[in-house]
């Protein structure tokens, strides 16, 4: 290749093949399902075992709506707390790089630069690569988070969003067990129905957006889901037989 066709090549612009990829941080997405799994699975268990003592329908209701609200302000606050408390560590580490980039820039290069070389990158490429990154203050201090930390300062996780996913869908997937009563039913079974549909079909939701097998994913929930209502039926019924 001649220096023109050189030159010429690289004046032109790279195309980068657009393509998009999914959420895989964690930031909505895992408070969302496990709020709504755990929402069905927990009020399903919790009004089969009550069911399992021969109470009223009326009992059943205030009972589902009572784990409804407890549980969606549980997940809500433990999921507040625990991004909260991971995003403060998160900026306590910034601020603690921030310092040795501005009191030891020249360390901090070469530790970049080290980091390249063990990555297969040559020395001397390695620590102009470096040098270049390190220019902008706030670059370098975004490359050394993400190169040693693993995490993006620009995009962390907001604790209102995980506890305000979780509160939602916590509150969504428990209503399942409750809602038929809510509209006449007086027996357990339609809501128990409702719920283990509910159940295979978060299971097949979350399993698509994994690209793992949808059919796959929602037997499994289903069998979770199954297992620990059936298992707190039984208890709800010796519990209710001994103290009868």
């Amino acid at each position: 290749m001649t220096s023109a066709a050189v030159e010429k090549a690289a004046a032109t612009p790279y195309h980068v093949p657009h393509h998009v990829h999914r959420d895989v941080t964690g930031g909505w997405l895992r408070p969302a399902v496990f709020g709504a799994m755990d929402g069905l699975v927990s009020n399903l268990a919790l009004m089969t075992g009550v069911a399992g003592g021969d109470v009223s329908s009326r009992t059943l209701v205030v009972t589902g709506l009572a784990g409804l609200a407890a549980g969606a302000f549980s997940m809500a606050a433990g999921e507040y707390t625990s991004v909260a408390s991971q995003r403060e560590l998160v900026q306590a580490e910034l601020d603690i790089e921030r310092i040795e980039l501005d009191r030891h820039p020249e360390d901090e290069l070469r530790e970049l630069a080290a980091l390249y070389v063990a990555r297969g990158v040559e020395p001397r490429l390695a620590h102009e690569v470096a040098r270049q990154l390190s220019a902008d203050p706030e670059q370098a201090l975004e490359i050394h988070a993400r190169e040693e930390l693993g995490v993006d300062p620009t995009d962390l996780p907001s604790p209102l969003l995980a506890a305000g996913s979780s509160f939602v869908s916590f509150a969504l997937g428990a209503l399942l067990p409750v809602l038929p009563y809510l509209l006449g039913a007086d027996v357990l079974w339609p809501a128990v129905l409702l719920a283990l549909a509910g159940l295979f079909g978060c299971g097949a939701a979350v399993a698509r957006v994994t690209a793992r097998s949808w059919w796959f994913g929602g037997l499994r929930q289903l069998a979770l889901g199954a297992a620990a209502g059936g298992v707190t039926f039984v208890l709800g019924a010796l519990i209710g037989t001994a103290t009868g």
